[in-house]
C-alpha cells in the first residue's frame, strides 16, 4: 500500500438548503391550469371539464382559451368532491347547495345593509329627540308653586309677585 498513489476523496460539498419563494397572489385570480388544479383537489382533469360543463366551476381562461382556475376555484373543487365522496350527493344535489349558499351570503349581506341602515336611523332620531329636548327646556319651567304640570317660561309667574316690565319704558 506503499505504492499507493495518494488519492484524497474530495471533500463532501455542502449543499445549499433549496431556495424557496413565496408569491402572493389574489385566491381569486386563476394561475393554475387544468392538470395543476386537479391534482390539487385530488380530482382527475375530466371531472373539472363535467363540473364546468354542469356550471359548477367556472374557470378563467387566458388570451390564448387556456382554463386557468384560481386558489378559490380549487377550494370548491374540494367541498365539491367532499359533498360527492362523503356525504354521497349527485351534482344535482351538489348544484342546489351551492345555490342555497350563494342565496344565503346574499341575505347576510342584506341583512348587514339594513342594519346599519337601522343604526343610522336610530342614531339620527336620538339627535333630533335631542334638538327637541334642549328646544323644550329653553320654553318650560315647572313653577315654584302648584302642581307638576309644565308650563312654559313666558307664562310662568314669579312666586315673588313680581312682574317683569315689558316695552319701551321697561329699561327705565
Amino acid at each position: 500500500m506503499a505504492d499507493a498513489p495518494n488519492h484524497r476523496t474530495p471533500a463532501p460539498r455542502r449543499r445549499r438548503p433549496p431556495r424557496v419563494t413565496r408569491v402572493e397572489v389574489e385566491t381569486d385570480r386563476g394561475v393554475f391550469m387544468i392538470s395543476v388544479a386537479a391534482e390539487l383537489a385530488n380530482l382527475h382533469p375530466q371531472t373539472l371539464r363535467v363540473y364546468e360543463a354542469r356550471g359548477l366551476i367556472e374557470p378563467q381562461r387566458s388570451s390564448k382559451g387556456t382554463r386557468l382556475y384560481s386558489q378559490d376555484d380549487v377550494e370548491k373543487l374540494r367541498r365539491i368532491q367532499e359533498m360527492t365522496a362523503e356525504l354521497g350527493l349527485n351534482l344535482a344535489g351538489v348544484e342546489r347547495v351551492l345555490r342555497l349558499e350563494q342565496e344565503i351570503e346574499q341575505m347576510h349581506t342584506r341583512i348587514e345593509k339594513i342594519e346599519l341602515e337601522a343604526l343610522q336611523a336610530q342614531v339620527h332620531l336620538a339627535e333630533e329627540l335631542e334638538q327637541v329636548r334642549r328646544s323644550f327646556r329653553a320654553e318650560l319651567t315647572v313653577p315654584y308653586r302648584g302642581g307638576l304640570e309644565l308650563v312654559r317660561a313666558a307664562d310662568a309667574r314669579s312666586p315673588f309677585g313680581y312682574k317683569p316690565r315689558r316695552g319701551p319704558d321697561a329699561a327705565a
